[in-house]
């Protein structure tokens, strides 16, 4: 289904992009945190505080860049992303090759790393509407999302297996090059990108910066999809850091093993993606994000549990499976959604509105979980999150109000 018919050269072309800066960023999988505790040798509060500050600060400088976005031509502005990302990343190598890697660097570095993503992120978004005829933004979505969990699948295994041979910031140039090698695809897309309409004075009032929010929050689905996924995502972001503190210190997991338990249950992720434009045409959009958004909140309780040795992996190997195929098949169902109820002119402003919104919940919980996990212990924090994920299908939409519509 997804290898299927080509949605345009454009698509194919973008998709590629996608890609090698997927498998970049997989390669280098949750690399900061593992610099943090290997070669900085920081304690629980430090590694949520490095992904937290990261983050939030990241988040608020993304705020004005969603009305900024919106009016420029948007393959310039993901190219100058990439580009941004591409000098950050590189920073951390030269300055650990030269002995002055610090954890404010790695601060910085993160800071910037999140308002370009954001921004990118945004862009990409109208970009993609662009590119594909709206009846195929599930199956656009889809391949998008299919080709993140492959990436995730082989990525970090292949990251950790790195690290343990060449050093904890190989996977960090990875990362930086695969910024370049997205910014020469995306500027390699063939058909010349129409210049936006711009007003007569374009302002930055506080009127255009939270237009995203007012659009999203009156839409009675989107609000019920957006409260549900911003609270969820935080949830699985902020028991990271405790979680790679159990494995790596408690439990004296290898990093390569590491990898392996968070990476190879992605084909999960992978068989989701497959299967979502399937289930969508047949169950339709609003079943399938319910029953989906539901079953993907069952699943992180029991990584509280995770024993020692080859069973602990097991464990993880098994929630990680459950969890990111209903989350293969929710993502691009709820992408394709969000695409097909927006107004063109509107895209980039509500794409960055709720990519700040999940960026600044998880920077928080994950500071939050951070202070926990020091004072109670990293068992009771993710399992703490665990029993609050298993609250949040509570929040998704109960009627399908004008699925369909556009």
């Amino acid at each position: 289904m997804l290898a299927g018919r080509s949605l345009g050269r454009g698509f194919d072309t973008l998709w590629a992009a996608f890609a090698v800066s997927s498998l970049g960023t997989r390669l280098a999988f949750d690399a900061f945190p593992l610099i943090a505790i290997l070669v900085l040798h920081v304690g629980p509060a430090a590694v949520s505080a490095l992904a937290a500050v990261g983050m939030l600060a990241g988040a608020v400088l993304a705020v004005p860049l969603g009305p900024w976005v919106e009016f420029r031509r948007k393959r310039p502005v993901m190219i100058a992303m990439d580009l941004i990302r591409f000098a950050a990343m590189m920073s951390v190598p030269i300055a650990f090759a030269l002995g002055q890697l610090s954890f404010i660097q790695l601060v910085i570095v993160s800071v910037i790393a999140a308002a370009a993503d954001i921004t990118f992120r945004a862009a990409s978004g109208a970009c993609l509407k662009s590119l594909v005829r709206r009846e195929d933004l599930v199956l656009a979505n889809a391949r998008l999302e299919s080709t993140m969990w492959m990436a995730t699948a082989v990525g970090p295994p292949l990251g950790g297996v790195a690290i343990g041979l060449f050093g904890p910031v190989v996977t960090v140039i990875a990362d930086a090059v695969s910024f370049l090698l997205s910014a020469a695809g995306i500027r390699s897309i063939g058909a010349t990108e129409p210049e936006p309409a711009r007003r007569a004075a374009p302002s930055y009032s506080m009127t255009d910066l939270l237009a995203g929010w007012r659009y999203i929050l009156a839409h009675p689905v989107l609000r019920s999809l957006f409260l549900n996924t911003v609270l969820v995502n935080g949830l699985i972001m902020a028991t990271a850091p405790p979680l790679a503190l159990l494995m790596l210190r408690d439990l004296a997991f290898a990093p390569w093993q590491y990898g392996l338990a968070f990476g190879a249950p992605c084909v999960g992720g992978l068989l989701g993606a497959r299967l979502a434009p399937v289930l969508a045409a047949r169950f339709g959009q609003h079943n399938i994000l319910l029953a989906a958004g539901a079953l993907r909140a069952c699943w992180s309780l029991g990584l509280a549990f995770i024993p020692g040795g080859t069973a602990g992996i097991v464990v993880v190997l098994c929630l990680q499976l459950g969890l990111v195929t209903c989350a293969g098949v929710f993502n691009p169902v709820l992408a394709a959604y969000r695409l097909g109820h927006i107004e063109m002119e509107r895209t980039a402003r509500m794409l960055a509105a709720w990519s700040i919104s999940s960026l600044a919940m998880t920077a928080l919980l994950t500071a939050l979980w951070g202070v926990l996990a020091g004072l109670a212990g990293v068992r009771t924090a993710i399992a703490l999150s665990g029993l609050l994920m298993l609250l949040t299908p509570l929040l998704l939409p109960r009627r399908a109000l004008n699925m369909s519509a556009a």
